[in-house]
């Protein structure tokens, strides 16, 4: 179960990663942090989520940016 916190987290890795990757649209962003986001839903331990999420989607999105780039 989401809890507000980890609803707050999750406003802050987009934030966070906007500016990190400035060349990617903020709507490619948020579409790739709620993918993650919605990868451990039902998981029971919630502490780490936000983590994980962030962590995921910083590796697909440099990804992605170095698709663009070759």
């Amino acid at each position: 179960m989401k809890t507000p916190n980890e609803d707050e987290a999750v406003a802050e890795i987009v934030s966070r990663l906007t500016t990190r990757f400035p060349d990617a649209p903020r709507a490619d962003v948020e579409a790739v942090v709620d993918s993650e986001h919605h990868a451990y839903d039902g998981r029971p331990v919630r502490a780490y989520v936000p983590v994980l999420v962030e962590r995921g989607a910083k590796q697909k999105l440099r990804a992605q940016s170095s698709q663009e780039v070759a």
